[in-house]
């Protein structure tokens, strides 16, 4: 089936250019282009859209207003804005209502590869209700301590960008959030950021100063007790198959940068559960603490599609990666892709596998190890070493480490 994009520039050279550079993706795209941020709603009330790219600098409506609008009304379109020489004021207003951020001029293939991935996973999704929910979430809940954590060491003087990295890497919205900032033309960015450290690095401790206390780009959990010891399970889970993912990387000879990136992938596995709980605290609750087998095909039959699925889906809408995406996708069927060699994705499944068997909370008990996949990989003699890299898993709570390069 088509998808509907609908393109907005005030420049009608801008939209000739956009429309000749698309041509190709007339198969797989129904393209319309309008000049203005009144032209752009006029044509959603008309017709259904599946994303809306519009520029930034845009008289009487510029394209934060639009995409806040399109937000409201349409919150289950994917939005994108186009930055030229915006000021950073106007692309911090653009940071609510936008997935993602691209330069201008607009790189063709970018556009394509990101509104493929995200069309991609979000057809997987069967649940409209939860597609909506997905598209419209500007953050993710962070634990009330790691939150207060995090804005008690920004309001020094000197905040440490290593004492920063420390609380971001063990909290999975803060790292989720870094992320979609680094992969984006808002940080001036170029190619794909996959690593925690790269991201952080990227941004600057002044930047994540300004987002975090003037714009408030994280948020937290209300502090609900009935929640209170299930999202600290899922966090203690998501630390210790972060560290552990790392360290299987690192026992394969991993490049840095790859360790780096299971490190991420790691922590981010299980970012679906945290939206699940987020919001539909009730109905998922009862799923994830279950005790019976089987709780995978629960969240299916009850929801739709899984807890990995929709993490996916709004990792792929928020621009990550295409690897960061397919580990939190996959991490329960690591096959799927067909991928040929060792990956964030193996090291998450078998992070995830090996530190879920010892759990004593159910929600976090995992899948077995895919010994077909590690055979295919010619890794299945390689668990019993992993095995023994385990270790009981971090506290949340408890300041860690992060990775070494970003130790000051």
């Amino acid at each position: 089936m088509l998808k509907r994009l609908l393109f907005v520039d005030d420049d009608s050279m801008v939209l000739a250019g956009l429309r000749r550079s698309l041509h190709a993706m007339r198969g797989d795209w129904q393209m319309h282009f309008v000049n203005s941020g009144a032209a752009a709603l006029e044509a959603l009330e008309k017709e259904n859209f599946d994303a809306v790219i519009s520029d930034m600098r845009m008289p009487v409506m510029d394209g934060a207003e639009l995409l806040d609008r399109v937000k409201q009304r349409y919150p289950d379109v994917v939005r994108m804005i186009l930055s030229g020489q915006s000021s950073r004021e106007a692309l911090y207003r653009s940071i609510s209502p936008a997935h993602q951020f691209l330069s201008k001029p607009c790189n063709p293939n970018e556009l394509m590869a990101r509104l493929g991935q995200a069309f991609a996973m979000r057809d997987v999704l069967s649940n409209q209700s939860l597609k909506t929910v997905i598209s419209g979430m500007r953050s993710i809940p962070s634990l009330p301590t790691l939150y207060d954590e995090l804005t008690e060491s920004l309001r020094s003087e000197s905040p440490s960008l290593g004492n920063i990295a420390k609380i971001i890497s063990k909290d999975v919205g803060m790292a989720a959030k870094i992320l979609q900032l680094a992969n984006s033309a808002f940080m001036g960015t170029s190619g794909r950021v996959s690593s925690l450290v790269q991201a952080l690095s990227l941004i600057g401790t002044e930047t994540v100063r300004t987002l975090v206390l003037s714009v408030h780009v994280f948020s937290q959990f209300d502090g609900k007790s009935h929640l209170a010891d299930s999202l600290t399970a899922i966090w203690e889970h998501s630390v210790a198959v972060s560290s552990m993912a790392q360290r299987i990387a690192a026992s394969e000879n991993s490049p840095k940068a790859l360790a780096e990136e299971c490190f991420t992938a790691g922590l981010l596995h299980d970012v679906g559960k945290v939206v699940l709980l987020a919001e539909m605290p009730k109905e998922y609750r009862e799923i994830y603490e279950s005790q019976s087998p089987g709780r995978h095909n629960r969240e299916q039959v009850c929801l739709g599609c899984t807890h990995a699925e929709m993490g996916a889906y709004l990792m792929s809408i928020w621009g990550l990666p295409l690897s960061l995406v397919q580990a939190v996708a996959f991490h329960h069927r690591p096959s799927h892709p067909g991928e040929a060699h060792f990956s964030s994705l193996t090291a998450v499944h078998a992070a995830n596998a090996i530190v879920g068997g010892s759990d004593s909370q159910p929600g976090n008990h995992a899948t077995e190890l895919d010994q077909n996949y590690l055979l295919s990989l010619g890794l299945h003699e390689h668990v019993p070493t992993w095995r023994n890299l385990n270790a009981p898993p971090p506290s949340p709570q408890t300041a860690q480490d992060p990775p070494s390069s970003l130790k000051q």
